[in-house]
């Protein structure tokens, strides 16, 4: 790996780096390290843009909505709600539509739906944390994997040599290194999914009080 973070500050492409350290390491191996990666990242950025789709500015929505629901116009303010992207929006179409029961029936109501719309927020974060796991897992079974090599390589040559246990440990050691690292990335992306979810979890709840108080209003 030193000449891997040689190469960062050479003239040599770090693209060209990875993909030696990846061949030293065992394409096979290495292989389905990548696979794990590729499609958690796959995973993360749809999650990702799904939920930048699905905040909206909160304040401006439920001044609009509040303003129409005050002018008597609430056919208005219930397209308001389905012309608004988002769960925020959503939450609020539920309470309009049963703004004639009373305060606890449609407290309960935005609660219910809330469930569904966090249901659809969280969607595909399992796979993501799977992959997280299963990212350094498969590092480590390259690890066994190139000392169980090293061995049969002493067994075959019935001499210990720096040489011969070299080439295993290299796979042992490359294969783990770029199990965790894929781990790490796909555990930042992770991350920042859940404060996003929190982040749009807030504002429906935030706007589930807002409209009860204007519907009792």
């Amino acid at each position: 790996m030193r000449t891997l973070f040689i190469s960062i500050l050479t003239d040599e492409s770090m693209h060209e780096a990875l993909k030696a350290k990846f061949i030293e390491g065992n394409p096979l191996f290495m292989s389905f390290v990548a696979i794990t990666l590729i499609i958690g990242l796959t995973l993360c950025i749809e999650r990702i843009i799904y939920l930048a789709l699905a905040d909206i500015n909160t304040k401006k929505f439920l001044s609009r909505l509040e303003k129409l629901y005050k002018e008597g116009n609430k056919g208005a303010a219930m397209e308001h709600c389905r012309n608004t992207r988002g769960p925020v929006a959503s939450i609020c179409l539920q309470g309009l539509l049963h703004s004639e029961d009373t305060s606890e029936d449609i407290e309960r109501t935005m609660a219910s739906y809330a469930d569904v719309e966090v249901a659809k927020l969280e969607k595909g974060c399992t796979w993501i944390t799977l992959f997280i796991a299963i990212a350094p897992s498969l590092g480590f079974l390259g690890t066994v994997i190139g000392m169980v090599m090293s061995f049969d390589d002493i067994e075959m040559a019935g001499d210990i040599s720096p040489t011969i246990v070299a080439g295993g440990m290299k796979v042992a050691l490359i294969t783990t290194i770029f199990g965790i690292i894929s781990a790490v990335v796909l555990q930042i992306f992770y991350n920042y999914i859940l404060s996003r979810i929190e982040h749009l979890t807030t504002q429906m709840e935030r706007a589930a009080i807002e409209l009860i108080e204007i519907l009792r209003k």
